[in-house]
Formats: structure tokens, C-alpha cells, sequence
């Protein structure tokens, strides 16, 4: 029986160690179905999207990839946020030139648990010689006013995918553009780090390599060593990337003329170099599926992999 050839067990390395990355500081937002069997961790695979469907098993193969992470934390200036638990869910097309392409869910590739930033508003910007910032510090007794949560957004589609990179270490695997909305009161609904015109720009690494695993299923999900599809499993590892320059926080307050921007700036030490930040996400769990012998079912391996979906979850 045919199985994944070695490109695909890489790619499925590198993708799913990369993309374990994303900080998991979000808010859980979105519902999602929950697949039989194998399929249980790929609740929002895009089977559906264009560029799945078009894949036709040779030129180009489908495969879904989901990552997970327990905990970590992310250090953006002077500041230190914990990170909770994280889910990323991406589509990939593997060329047969050995390039790929990624495609995200239509309600976006991450959501995460909510994550409080600690000290609040009044760690982030106080005390301040600022006037009007001062009179906003003396009103922050108050825990409700004070509490400041922080959501990691993705700006764009990741980009630099080297599929290599995910079987080694200390080698950036893919660059993900992502911004940071800071949530509270004072700070209004407009309040980021980075911007989608000036993201933080992410390029995680391994710093060991993963645990190996590999099981066989039906296209229903039902576990079978004849089964026409295959899921790789990668655990354990941990991600870590101090590479990434930090922008300032912008669009923060409601009508103080930039004021608190310039204070949570100060405060945090925004902008902030490369160098001068890092992330860490610790035990990242990975899966990746796809057809075992993606080029029998030709042209049609996306329709395929979809309907295989589909079948698990309908």
C-alpha cells in the first residue's frame, strides 16, 4: 500500500511545527464541527476553499495541517504576556516543484484563548508625566478598568515557507504577519500593536526536533491500516522565535490626540528591535492528513480529500 512519500512527512514537519507559533493571546471566537476518528483535531480544515478543490492529486496535492499549544509566552518590549491554549488550522498545496501554498479558513487560521496582560492598564502605561494620561492612572482601583486583555490577529497570508526548515533546527520555517489588539476601556476598540500594513512578522523555528507518529484511516475517519488516507503526527516540540521587530501601539483612546499611545509606548518599550523580543510556545501538537496515493484519484484529490471531510463531519 502506498503511504506518504518523504516530501510530504517533511512538509508535514514544517508546517506544523511553524505554524504552532502563533501566540495564543485571542479569544476563542468561532464554533467549529467536530470530525469522527482520525479527523477529530481538523475541525476547520478549508476542504471547500478554490485551491483545495483544484488540486489534482499530481501537480498539486491537498493535505490539512492543524497545530496546537498548550501554553508559552510572548515578549513584545518590556512586557511579558503568558499564552494559554492555541489552535491553528491551515490547507496546504504541495507543488510538485517542492513549493507549496497555504490557504487559511474563511473565518481565519488561529483562534486562541484569551490571555490577561499582567498589571493591566495601569503595568501598561502608568504612571505617566502626561497630564491626562495621570487622571486616567487615578481612576484604575477600579479592576474592571484596569484589566486589559490581548488578541493576536493574523494581518495577511503566511509567506517564506521553507518545508526543510521543519526538520531542522534554529532555520525559520515560514513568516506569519500578525497584529496585537489591546482591549479595555480607556483604550477603545481600535487599540493594536503592529498593523496590517506594519505587522509583527513572526519566523518561528525548533529548537528540537518533534516526535514522530503515523496512523491510517478511512475517508470517514475510521482508523484502518488499509485505509486510503494517512495522518502524520508531530508532538512535543517547543517554538521559540526572537528575531521579529515590534511596531508601536496605535489607534489607542477615545479622542486623546495619540496621547495614550505615547504612553503605552514609553511604558512598554514600543518600537522594539529585533532582537529585543521573543516567543515561545511549549509542547506544539501537530497533525497533518492526506490521500495516501493522492495521484489515483486524479484530477480530482481535492474533491476528494473534501468529500472525505465532509463525510466525517456531516
Amino acid at each position: 500500500m502506498m503511504r506518504f512519500s518523504l516530501g510530504a512527512q517533511v512538509a508535514a514537519t514544517a508546517l506544523g511545527t511553524a505554524f504552532g507559533v502563533l501566540a495564543s493571546v485571542g479569544t476563542a471566537t468561532a464554533a467549529a464541527a467536530v470530525p469522527n476518528g482520525e479527523w477529530a483535531p481538523f475541525t476547520r480544515c478549508p476542504v471547500d476553499a478554490p485551491a483545495m478543490l483544484a488540486a489534482d492529486g499530481l501537480a498539486k496535492t491537498p493535505q490539512c495541517v492543524v497545530s496546537a499549544s498548550p501554553n508559552g509566552s510572548i515578549k513584545l518590549g518590556r512586557t511579558t504576556v503568558p499564552t494559554g491554549r492555541t489552535n491553528l488550522q491551515i490547507g496546504v498545496v504541495q507543488n510538485a516543484d517542492g513549493t507549496s501554498s497555504v490557504v487559511a479558513p474563511p473565518g481565519g487560521a488561529l483562534i486562541a484563548d484569551s490571555a490577561t496582560v499582567p498589571g493591566g492598564l495601569l503595568g501598561l502605561m502608568c504612571p505617566s508625566d502626561i497630564p491626562a494620561i495621570t487622571a486616567i492612572c487615578e481612576q484604575l482601583n477600579d479592576s474592571s478598568l484596569n484589566k486589559i486583555t490581548a488578541t493576536v490577529e493574523s494581518v495577511g497570508a503566511p509567506y517564506d515557507f521553507d518545508q526543510t526548515a521543519g526538520i531542522l533546527t534554529d532555520k525559520p520555517i515560514v513568516a506569519i504577519p500578525v497584529r496585537i489588539h489591546l482591549e479595555n476601556p480607556f483604550l477603545g476598540k481600535r487599540c493594536y500593536i503592529g498593523t496590517a500594513a506594519n505587522p509583527i512578522v513572526l519566523r518561528p523555528k525548533n529548537l528540537q526536533f518533534p516526535e514522530f507518529g503515523m496512523s491510517f484511516f478511512h475517508g470517514d475517519g475510521t482508523a484502518a491500516e488499509d485505509g486510503e488516507m494517512s495522518r502524520v503526527n508531530l508532538t512535543g516540540a517547543t517554538q521559540n522565535d526572537s528575531t521579529f521587530a515590534v511596531p508601536g501601539a496605535s489607534g489607542c483612546g477615545l479622542g486623546l490626540l495619540g496621547l495614550i499611545d505615547a504612553a503605552v509606548n514609553a511604558k512598554t518599550g514600543l518600537p522594539s528591535a529585533s532582537g529585543k523580543n521573543d516567543l515561545t510556545l511549549k509542547s506544539t501538537q501537530t497533525h497533518l492528513a492526506g490521500l495516501n496515493a493522492p495521484g489515483t484519484f486524479a484530477p480530482d484529490a481535492g474533491k476528494r480529500l473534501a468529500r472525505n471531510w465532509h463525510s466525517a463531519v456531516d
